[in-house]
């Protein structure tokens, strides 16, 4: 969220204050509200992977693990990437283990960006994407994914690559948005990243929550795309382990290694016993996953019909945790910020104002966020909640 000028803060993350979850969380709690803006799940995930964690913690694995990560979870993300997308990568050169996949994105934003690079990406994004690009002293240069199908413009963003664009970003499944990018789009942007020589980084961290048929397509496994793509992603979402912060990156050896250079000044390490137990869950058969999407898109069909009926006008989401909505016909002047700061007061709900995921606010300002990775009972409370705003 922005904020007035901190008197010793670096100039390079000036207007970037307290991070919106945290904010809306803690408003949450103060108020006794049903918690739908912080995308953490309030379930444990597979006892197989929790019990994977206990064993590692009472079998000793609580010291400093190997800098790159374990060889096991090393191991299980290549078998991983193979299992899913035809993705053969080298654990011992090609995988890095990260303290979730938000240090994966700072450390490859720092370890590839300098001064005065460019980085396209879309818009809302991740509100971890500016700071970091920031930090590097790069330049954001956003193309906007609008409603209702959050699809992009090809020549916005054909538009936006310059000389010095270095890094295409890339989230998918995304959030806020809940948009897959479908196989013509990911295409697309493909030829782009090919014709101008850009290194393509992508944040999948939802790729096993899909809906409806839709498919996640990993950048890496399109012609030509494995050898300037880093992926990443992580145990959190997958595997209800949010607070494990234990995330991974894959690619090329001369990219990884960039990676692992800025990586190894921020963390160093983490996560100990939590990497064994992640390797166990990557490990889990095909019907897991299966299960897992349908848990989450039963969540989705619980809350919508809700939100419809309190009078948002709720549009498609096809993946991860979140279904975004346009609050202007409940509020018409569309200051969602307002609204979400207002919304646990009037009727005891926590939702993400949009606009904070965006270079340019008022392309989201109308839109705000709702997270269904909830149980249904939650939901439903929510839902009850949230009817009254329409009287």
């Amino acid at each position: 969220m922005p904020s007035r000028r901190a008197p010793y803060l670096t100039a390079k993350l000036q207007g970037f204050g307290t991070t919106i979850f945290a904010e809306m969380s803690a408003l949450a709690t103060a108020t006794g509200s049903v918690n739908l803006g912080q995308g953490f799940p309030d379930t444990d995930g597979p006892r197989a992977v929790l019990d994977a964690a206990i064993d590692a913690i009472n079998g000793g694995l609580n010291q400093y693990p190997p800098g790159p990560g374990m060889p096991v979870l090393r191991q299980a993300v290549s078998a991983h990437q193979q299992r899913c997308y035809g993705l053969q990568y080298d654990p011992d050169t090609e995988v890095l283990v990260t303290a979730g996949a938000t240090e994966g994105l700072a450390a490859a934003l720092l370890g590839l960006l300098d001064t005065g690079d460019e980085v396209v990406a879309f818009e809302p994004m991740f509100d971890s994407y500016q700071p970091c690009i920031a930090l590097a002293g790069a330049v954001v240069r956003p193309v906007p994914l609008r409603p209702p199908t959050f699809s992009f413009d090809p020549d916005m963003l054909r538009a936006a690559i310059t000389p010095k664009t270095k890094v295409l970003l890339l989230n998918t499944p995304h959030n806020p948005t809940g948009k897959v990018f479908d196989r013509a789009e990911m295409q697309t942007i493909a030829d782009l990243a090919i014709e101008h020589d850009l290194i393509v980084v992508t944040d999948e961290v939802y790729e096993h929550l899909v809906f409806d048929g839709a498919e996640h397509i990993a950048m890496a496994s399109l012609p030509g795309m494995r050898d300037r793509t880093l992926s990443i992603s992580s145990g959190g979402k997958t595997f209800n382990t949010t607070g494990w912060k234990v995330g991974w990156v894959c690619g090329p050896p001369a990219l990884v290694g960039a990676v692992r250079a800025a990586k190894q000044f921020l963390t160093y390490v983490s996560s100990g016993p939590f990497q064994p137990a992640i390797a166990v869950g990557l490990g889990l058969p095909d019907s897991f996953f299966a299960e897992l999407s349908a848990d989450l898109q039963a969540k989705r069909d619980r809350l919508v019909p809700g939100l419809v009926e309190a009078g948002f006008e709720v549009f498609p989401t096809s993946g991860t945790y979140f279904v975004t909505v346009d609050i202007r016909p409940l509020r018409p002047d569309g200051d969602g910020m307002a609204f979400c700061l207002d919304l646990p007061h009037r009727c005891g709900v926590a939702a993400i104002p949009t606009e904070v995921l965006y270079l340019n606010p008022h392309e989201g300002r109308h839109l705000v966020r709702f997270a269904f990775c909830k149980r249904l009972d939650v939901l439903d409370e929510a839902v009850s909640r949230l009817k009254g705003l329409a009287s």
